[in-house]
């Protein structure tokens, strides 16, 4: 790796978060005039771990009127409007539209260049138009700007995490002489990150975060990989493959109560059974699949907490004579032929927008007996990958490459604290499942863990609730692929010297 191009530059920190950014462009010579952060842990770790004053700090986005002259401007523009964890609302939600604030204060205060960060989501296909609306209302302000996907894991960090740049220009010609350099996978690997894994292993330091800027580490560890096989183990009842983990595998179960779990497992994303990627079954479902098939046995399986009951469909009865509240209202308008399913209501975004619970409605309408319920399905207890199965969602093993990507809310993610070796897939799970996961072999990663996965420096000062630093960290950017975007910007010779003689565009703030 080339050496730091270590240039005197400007730059004003917008959504701050704890200073990823910051720490980034300051490790290539870069002067922050001022940080924006309203959040008060992201401000006290900010100011702590940068021995920065509060007064530097503009606060709300949206209350900024002007900023002071920079050559760089950075914002990771919070992204929940984009995320598949969120509702998916885009401009459809108030944080969407603080990318017009942020392009409002581009146009006003005319940097050089500037990167924007948020998640991959905003360049999926069904945010299309949103990301050319943010893109066209940059070229309104004068800049010259293009978009990429990257994953944090080619530039440094072993996590695997995927978001949306946006890097842009007042001058045209700095953005035909902007290039990438290549992917590189990190030298670092998730053992290398680990604290106190064994006696076999020395714990990492702060002077193996030098890697993560261009310096030698201690990982040189080779594991045998089985083909096909993952590095971790998914606990999951919704997916299956070789190291995948179902609640089946977890109790005693009979060979015939697997096979049911299966079938349920390979029917319930057909869409003959309903508009989600995964619908419930019913005992007629069921027993057209296999005519074998009791109802007592499905029960069974309740009972046991691998499958549950769901009230799947609801028909209307008169209710002239009631008083329904608003929301109760809303929800009748999505009947058909006086009946109304659950996929409908999950698929319907004008209750995602109006911020209807219909679960709480559909209770409400149901005591009251506006809807009866006639129909009841079949699904699996588990049914959100994310959350796994008990609280589990995937163990990673030290030998990983990477971790999966870090968020804000935490995940059910752990790695195991020994590893695993087999010949052959069966006996790969088996091992797992004996040596690990029944003697509770793994752990959560650590805050030390979370931040050199992210790129700082292990001591990096955060609060000691692990949701508080989780958030922190979770929200924050990938230092070494900030630092990868900004020698890449400072390559092209924008901030040596003015770059752009033109006047100054008309750009309002606007509203999508």
């Amino acid at each position: 790796m080339t050496s730091l191009n270590r240039q005197k530059f400007s730059f004003i920190d917008l959504f701050s978060g704890i200073g990823g950014f910051r720490l980034a462009l300051s490790n290539l010579g870069g002067h922050c005039v001022n940080f924006s952060e309203i959040h008060n842990d992201a401000i006290n770790a900010y100011c702590t771990n940068f021995s920065e004053d509060r007064s530097l700090n503009l606060g709300d986005i949206t209350r900024v009127k002007t900023l002071p002259p920079h050559d760089l401007m950075t914002a990771g523009v919070p992204c929940q409007s984009w995320s598949i964890a969120g509702k998916n609302l885009g401009f459809d939600d108030d944080r969407g539209q603080l990318w017009n604030d942020t392009i409002y204060l581009l146009n006003q205060s005319r940097p050089k260049a500037f990167i924007f960060e948020n998640v991959k989501g905003l360049a999926d296909p069904r945010n299309q138009s949103a990301l050319y609306y943010i893109l066209n209302r940059i070229k309104m302000a004068g800049y010259f700007a293009r978009h990429f996907v990257l994953n944090s894991s080619d530039y440094g960090v072993p996590q695997d995490r995927v978001r949306v740049y946006i890097v842009g220009f007042l001058n045209e010609g700095n953005l035909k002489k902007f290039h990438l350099p290549p992917p590189r996978k990190s030298h670092l690997k998730l053992i290398d990150v680990l604290q106190n894994f064994g006696p076999q292993h020395s714990k990492a330091d702060k002077s193996q975060m030098t890697d993560l800027f261009g310096h030698s580490v201690h990982g040189n560890r080779r594991y045998r990989k089985l083909s096909g096989m993952n590095d971790f183990f998914l606990f999951n009842d919704i997916r299956n493959g070789p190291t995948t983990i179902h609640s089946w595998d977890l109790i005693s179960t009979s060979e015939r109560q697997r096979d049911i779990c299966y079938l349920l497992l390979k029917n319930r994303r057909k869409s003959i059974y309903g508009r989600l990627d995964g619908n419930p079954l019913s005992v007629a479902h069921f027993q057209e699949l296999d005519p074998t098939i009791q109802s007592d046995e499905l029960d069974c399986l309740v009972d046991l907490g691998i499958f549950k009951k769901v009230d799947y469909a609801y028909t209307a009865h008169p209710h002239d004579h009631l008083v329904l509240e608003r929301d109760e209202s809303s929800v009748l308008q999505h009947l058909s032929e006086g009946k109304i399913t659950l996929d409908t209501l999950k698929e319907c975004r004008e209750l995602k927008k109006a911020g209807i619970p219909f679960e709480r409605v559909i209770t409400s309408l149901v005591s009251k007996k506006v809807l009866i319920c006639s129909e009841v399905r079949y699904e699996f207890r588990y049914t959100k990958i994310s959350t796994g199965i008990e609280g589990v969602n995937r163990i990673f093993l030290p030998k990983s490459e990477t971790f999966p990507t870090l968020v804000a809310s935490d995940t059910n993610d752990f790695v195991a604290i020994k590893d695993v070796d087999a010949d052959n897939d069966h006996e790969y799970k088996r091992v797992f499942l004996e040596d690990i996961f029944h003697k509770k072999l793994f752990r959560k990663i650590s805050k030390e863990e979370a931040c050199l996965i992210q790129g700082f420096p292990m001591d990096f000062k955060l609060p000691e609730s692990r949701s508080r630093w989780m958030k922190l960290v979770g929200n924050s950017v990938s230092v070494p692929v900030i630092q990868m975007l900004g020698q890449a910007i400072l390559d092209t010779g924008c901030v040596d010297g003015l770059t752009f003689s033109g006047g100054k565009g008309e750009l309002l703030r606007q509203t999508a």
